[in-house]
C-alpha cells in the first residue's frame, strides 16, 4: 500500500494548530463574523488571533476586512471559497483517520 493513499495527506498542515482550525471551524458556518466575535467563541486574547487570522489570511484561507460599524472601527473575519475547500478537505481527513484504515483483506492481524 503506498503512503500516499493514507489519510493524513488530506490534512493541512497550517489547521493542525487548535487555534486556527477552531477559527476555520466557526468561519466554516457562516458569511462573515466579527473579530471579536471569533475571539470570544475560540477563547484567545485579542493579539493571539490577531497572529493566527494573519496566518490564516496568508494563506488565502481567510479575508480580513476592516470597515465601520457607525463610527466604530470593527474586522470581520471571512473563509475565503479555497479556506472553504481546504477546511472540508482537513476535517474529511480527520473522519477518515478517526474510521480507521482500510486494510486489506491479506494483511495479517496483530499479535
Amino acid at each position: 500500500m503506498s503512503s500516499a493513499r493514507h489519510p493524513r495527506h488530506r490534512l493541512e498542515p497550517l489547521l493542525q494548530s487548535p487555534v486556527r482550525f477552531s477559527v476555520m471551524a466557526a468561519l466554516a458556518s457562516a458569511e462573515r463574523l466579527e473579530f471579536r466575535f471569533v475571539r470570544d467563541v475560540v477563547e484567545v486574547s485579542d493579539s493571539a488571533l490577531s497572529k493566527q487570522s494573519a496566518a490564516l489570511e496568508e494563506a488565502g484561507l481567510v479575508e480580513v476586512e476592516k470597515g465601520y460599524f457607525g463610527k466604530r472601527p470593527r474586522t470581520w473575519l471571512k473563509a475565503t471559497g479555497e479556506g472553504r475547500k481546504v477546511f472540508e478537505e482537513h476535517c474529511a481527513g480527520l473522519q477518515a483517520i478517526a474510521r480507521g484504515l482500510e486494510v486489506s483483506p491479506s494483511a495479517e492481524p496483530l499479535d
